[in-house]
Order: structure tokens, then C-alpha cells, then sequence
């Protein structure tokens, strides 16, 4: 008995955790500073880690009504009805729900190179191919409908990030308007918005009154700092919403995580020290690191740092683990996720020396 065939499938790799490099370099883990996976350097909103103790002792209950409390909280937020919110285990999990909803056998999806590798992943695990278009340094990774529509092939699915990871840039409104206009009538744009809190310019969510043929992606891990919970959305058009209750999983979202997440989403304290630290430490990033770096509106920065497994690896061995970008392709380039005052400076001062 095996496996279908998997070998075109290929592995998401994802930074490397404090404890794993401690082992590896003989440090203890409190030496290390962890700026590679976009996470809160502030941890978890205060509300939401209450609310993980209020609910601890209901685990052994399915979390129906707090998935509807959810949903229905993150539906006022956003001014949508109810049922155009996915819930899921992470936004991975709402990608999965999509290819699940959309595509058949052989559909095609579109993606950015350099970007998130589970956009390709989900699509081949539900049986679509892949294309991609090229988001290229020399242009400075610059978003636009005409870069992507290029590479555009009556694609079934679109996706596009906004905040892009890992560069930073956005696609703007205009051109994300361009973009599902010129596409067929069966091609959705799907807009992942996972640092979208990071930016100033506002959401794809609201043109969805108006569109069927955009969505929206979000999640709880970056701004919330809720990845460990495993918790994110999609924001569907309110035509094909009814999708939803025949390819979810039931009760992905477990009802820590659903709890959590209603407690973080009403917590305005903990987003706004978040966001306000976030804007400082990609501006002192950016003034004082001695290498190439791009505008972002994400929580991080992308470096050019000529050889980016030598600088990630000195790095860590200086007690700084950053992201080196070769798996997107950028071998000279490290991505360096946005930490506390203090950790960004000792990661400018390491990155500095390292280079």
C-alpha cells in the first residue's frame, strides 16, 4: 500500500524555532533572539490570554457557539454579514477551504515568485496546477495588474499579497481594481491581507459589496500574536457563501482559538502598542542597517546582504535568528522580522557586523 504520488509536491520549510538553534550551537535559548517568523514581539494580546484561562476548563465541549460568537465578531469589524466569514484553523487552513470550494481537477492557480509556497501547495494538494508570475528585485518587487496580467492564463484563482512577504510591498487599490477587471468572469482574486494591520492603506474587504470576484484573507498570528493558536479567515463575496458549510472542516477552529480571538480582536490596546512598535522598528531598520533594503509595510524588512546563508547563520551564531530568503529564491537576501526596541537594535548591531 502508498501514497499517491507526491514527488512534485514540494516541502514548506518554516524558520527555524529558538529552541532547535540552541541545541544546535550548544546556547541557551534565553541568549537568542527569534526575529524569523513575523511574529508579535509583544506575544499574545493580554485580553486573549484571559480568555485562554476563562475557557480552559471547557475543552472537552465542541466549540460551536464559540465559532458563531467569532464569526459574528469578526463580521461587525468588518461591516460583512456573517456568512461571508471562513473561519479556520490558520489562513492556510482557509486557503485549503478555497481550493476545496473552487477548484476542479486541473484548474489552474497563479501565484507571485518570490512568495508564500502554500498558495502552490494547497492548490496541487486539491489536484490544480500552478503558474506563476515573477515579482522581480530589479524592479523593486513592485505590485502592479500589468506585471501579473502577463503571466495570466484564464487562471481559476489569482492569488496576490498585500503586504507581499517577503519583500513588503503592496499591490495598491487601483491595481488590484485593474487586475479583476481584466481577468475572466470565472477568475477570483484572492487578496492575502495577513499583514494587512501593518498598513495604512485600507482593506480589499470593502469592495467587497460591490465585487464577486475578490476575497479576502486574514489572520490572527501576526498582529493578534496568536500563532500558536493556529487561527484565520477568509471574507467571501455574498454570492457563493453558502460554500462554505459543504468544504469546512468541522470544528477546525478549536474553542481556545475562537475564544482567544474574539478576545483579541476587541483588544485596541494591545494592536495599537503593537502597530506603533512595528512602524519604529522598520524605520530604525531601515536607517541603520549598512544594506540594501525595501519599503514594507509588513512587520519586516527584506536585506540584501550578498550571501544570505553566510549572514543568516553568523547571525544565529551571534544570537539573532533572522530568515534566510534563499527558499524564495533570493539567495542574497535575509528578511528580519520587526522585535522590541531592544531586539531590533541588537539585530541592526549583529546584522551590521555580520555583513
Amino acid at each position: 500500500m502508498q501514497p499517491r504520488e507526491l514527488s512534485a509536491h514540494s516541502v514548506y520549510r518554516a524558520g527555524r524555532g529558538i529552541e532547535e538553534v540552541a541545541r544546535e550551537l550548544g546556547m541557551d535559548p534565553d541568549e537568542l533572539i527569534k526575529l524569523s517568523s513575523n511574529e508579535n514581539p509583544l506575544g499574545p494580546s493580554p485580553a486573549a490570554t484571559d480568555a485562554i484561562h476563562e475557557c480552559a476548563d471547557h475543552v472537552h465541549t465542541y466549540p460551536k457557539t464559540a465559532h458563531s460568537d467569532l464569526i459574528e465578531a469578526i463580521a461587525r469589524e468588518w461591516d460583512v454579514e456573517p456568512r461571508q466569514v471562513w473561519l479556520a484553523n490558520g489562513g492556510d487552513g482557509a486557503l485549503d477551504y478555497l481550493a476545496r470550494a473552487f477548484l476542479e481537477p486541473g484548474d489552474q492557480v497563479l501565484v507571485s515568485d518570490p512568495g508564500f509556497a502554500y498558495y502552490a501547495m494547497s492548490a496541487r494538494y486539491h489536484h490544480g496546477t500552478v503558474a506563476t508570475y515573477p515579482l522581480r528585485k530589479s524592479d523593486d518587487f513592485e505590485q502592479t495588474a500589468e506585471n501579473i496580467l502577463e503571466s495570466y492564463d484564464g487562471d481559476r484563482i489569482v492569488c496576490v499579497t498585500s503586504p507581499h512577504n517577503p519583500s513588503g510591498r503592496e499591490l495598491p487599490r487601483e491595481e488590484l481594481l485593474t487586475l479583476a477587471d481584466r481577468t475572466d468572469d470565472s477568475t477570483l482574486v484572492l487578496v492575502d491581507e495577513a499583514y494587512g494591520e501593518f498598513s495604512d492603506s485600507p482593506s480589499a474587504i470593502e469592495l467587497l459589496s460591490e465585487r464577486d470576484d475578490i476575497a479576502v484573507l486574514r489572520t490572527f498570528s501576526k498582529a493578534y500574536g496568536l500563532a500558536g493558536l493556529r487561527l484565520g479567515y477568509l471574507v467571501a463575496p455574498t454570492s457563493w457563501t453558502d460554500a462554505y458549510a459543504r468544504v469546512n472542516t468541522p470544528f477546525a477552529a478549536s474553542e481556545i482559538a475562537c475564544r482567544a480571538g474574539k478576545a483579541a480582536l476587541g483588544d485596541d490596546a494591545h494592536l495599537d502598542a503593537t502597530s506603533e512598535l512595528v512602524a519604529w522598528s522598520r524605520s530604525y531598520m531601515h536607517e541603520q542597517i549598512d544594506a540594501r533594503t525595501w519599503p514594507s509595510a509588513g512587520n519586516f524588512i527584506l536585506v540584501e546582504v550578498g550571501d544570505a546563508d553566510a549572514v543568516a547563520t553568523a547571525s544565529q551564531e551571534h544570537g539573532v535568528i533572522i530568515r534566510d530568503c534563499t527558499s524564495f529564491g533570493l539567495s542574497e537576501c535575509v528578511r528580519i522580522t520587526c522585535g522590541t526596541r531592544e531586539q531590533t537594535k541588537r539585530a541592526v548591531e549583529v546584522i551590521n557586523e555580520c555583513i
